[in-house]
């Protein structure tokens, strides 16, 4: 497995935001038309954990081989992402 750099990380994280601020929109615009999303919520931090691992391994990496620094900082971007998200968009 490769090292990851606190760069990678960052543009890791900062993908990460942008396609799931979308993928909001998109699922709450679908669930308005008659989509059937139960949790939102959960739906969309399942997706993120999905994306996070998928961008991971095209490093050749993976969440089990980050440093804890790096694991706390994602935990730390996640939860910011979802209060912006729940602020925006109440869910």
């Amino acid at each position: 497995m490769a090292t990851i750099s606190e760069k990678d990380i960052e543009e890791i994280i900062t993908y990460l935001e942008k396609s799931i601020m979308n993928l909001t929109k998109q699922t709450l615009e679908n669930f308005e038309t008659g989509g059937e999303f139960q949790d939102t919520r959960k739906f969309l931090e399942n997706q993120f954990e999905i994306r996070l691992e998928n961008l991971l391994i095209a490093k050749n990496s993976s969440t089990h081989h980050l440093e804890s620094g790096m694991k706390n900082r994602i935990i730390q971007r996640k939860q910011k992402i979802f209060e912006k998200i729940s602020k925006q968009y109440r869910i």
